[in-house]
């Protein structure tokens, strides 16, 4: 767990900062370490992530003890002029975001549908 993730190559559909900012919205006290390892990222690319949600608005943090809690800004307008035209918000990305995790950790044959199962 103490190395360096495997580098992607290639484009995704979801950008490091919004796995951060997913990761961090599932546990407001996750260490650096732990939301490193949850987006497979280095610890210095989540701090920078880190660095620009909060400059950008999108989230604060207060030392408590040895660790951080972090508050997301939900109803901040995500920055994207296509988004913020149609006043997408952190909470409606988070929201999707949720939605999707629970797709996918839920148990086959519970009667949830994929694109494949469509009659």
């Amino acid at each position: 767990m103490g190395g360096v993730p495997e580098p992607h190559t290639g484009w995704t559909f979801i950008t490091n900062h919004a796995r951060v900012l997913a990761t961090i919205a599932e546990d407001q006290n996750a260490r650096i370490r732990d939301i490193a390892a949850r987006c497979r990222l280095t610890e210095r690319a989540v701090q920078k992530i880190i660095s620009d949600l909060e400059q950008s608005g999108f989230l604060s943090h207060a030392r408590e003890g040895r660790g951080n809690t972090y508050r997301i800004e939900p109803g901040k307008t995500l920055r994207h002029p296509a988004e913020a035209e149609a006043g997408l918000t952190v909470a409606s990305l988070l929201g999707l975001l949720a939605q999707d995790e629970a797709h996918r950790a839920a148990p086959s044959g519970n009667g949830a549908h994929t694109d494949g199962d469509r009659p």
